[in-house]
């Protein structure tokens, strides 16, 4: 049986499917109840933690396989305003020392891999068009905004996990992820820990409705996107493994610019009544985000990754159809597009 740290998050939703619908045993942890029901009618365990509380450890069974660890503080769940106060101490408290809790709840009881995730904006510095970021470039990260301090926790954490790797012997490992899509919580975010409605989601409002589509700055700024039953798969690909190891990128490996994601949302989202949405272009409205590109070529050595959506109209058909089926509705109260 495997064991999933942070239940209560989409990947983890998706992450549970994949290993039930591969025949294995898993159980989750929550720091609320909101999912419980969920997971007991699957007949999935659920344990109460939270990753803070070291002692809480202690009250989970020690006989599991692995550790797929996904709880954690965000900047897109953070309700710090970074205005008036300051949250890098609960970085710090839940993603480095929550981890190493992890790391030695796992070392105790003899689980030799734990795989963990870590920001892809730990090499922003390096972000390009058409270059793509190995796992050996240096890390280059900026010491301001809402995801500076994540990603310093973020990063201390995974050098502890490659301290564990060489102190201890053990097989740890951790996802580099780009955002992430997949039907769950993505009507909005938090930014600065003011909630604002998602880019994803106004566009897939505008072409349900018929509406133009603003695509602001450069049209042709492409980023590089991972579909969530992707990473799902990844991770039981990557516990499986003994190859696994380390830091992996892990994205769809391809591009897709801002124009072609609006257009093809225009497409795949648009309703009959209303007609295909037409792309509008604003480049007086700038964009800070520079294009991004990374390699899964160690994914897929080391454990065969291949993105089944790495098509990014396959995975916006996959995404729609998940969406109006309303899967996951039930934990992630999302509303109908209108």
């Amino acid at each position: 049986m495997y064991l999933l740290i942070g239940g209560t998050s989409f990947i983890a939703a998706h992450t549970v499917d994949e290993f039930l619908s591969r025949g294995e045993k898993i159980a989750v942890t929550c720091r609320n109840e909101s999912f419980n029901k969920h997971y007991s009618d699957l007949g999935v365990p659920v344990y109460n933690l939270d990753l803070r509380d070291k002692e809480a450890f202690d009250k989970l069974p020690g006989d599991f396989d692995g550790i797929i660890l996904l709880g954690g503080l965000l900047p897109a769940n953070a309700t710090a305003d970074l205005v008036h106060e300051e949250n890098a101490a609960d970085y710090f408290a839940v993603n480095t020392i929550g981890t190493i809790n992890v790391l030695e709840f796992a070392r105790r009881n003899g689980i030799n891999r734990v795989i963990s995730t870590c920001s892809y904006a730990d090499v922003a510095g390096a972000w390009k068009k058409d270059y793509a970021i190995k796992e050996d470039e240096p890390r280059n990260y900026g010491y301001s905004g809402d995801h500076a301090v994540y990603v310093f926790s973020k990063n201390a954490a995974c050098d502890t996990m490659e301290y564990y790797n060489r102190q201890y012997g053990m097989k740890n490992a951790w996802f580099r992820l780009p955002p992430v899509y997949g039907v769950g919580p993505h009507g909005s975010l938090k930014v600065n820990g003011k909630t604002i409605k998602s880019g994803l989601q106004i566009f897939m409002e505008k072409a349900a409705r018929g509406e133009d589509i603003s695509v602001f700055g450069d049209p042709q700024l492409s980023r590089d996107v991972v579909y969530v039953k992707d990473v799902a798969k990844a991770f039981y690909q990557a516990m499986k493994s003994d190859k696994t190891y380390g830091l992996y990128n892990m994205t769809s490996g391809r591009g897709i610019t801002l124009e072609d994601q609006a257009k093809i949302i225009a497409k795949v989202f648009a309703r009959e009544e209303n007609g295909v949405s037409k792309v509008v272009y604003e480049p007086g409205n700038g964009n800070n985000t520079p294009s991004f590109l990374f390699s899964i070529e160690k994914a897929a050595n080391d454990f065969g990754y291949e993105p089944e959506y790495g098509d990014f109209e396959k995975m916006m058909e996959d995404y729609k159809k998940d969406y109006y089926d309303g899967k996951f509705k039930e934990l992630f109260h999302y509303e109908d597009l209108i």
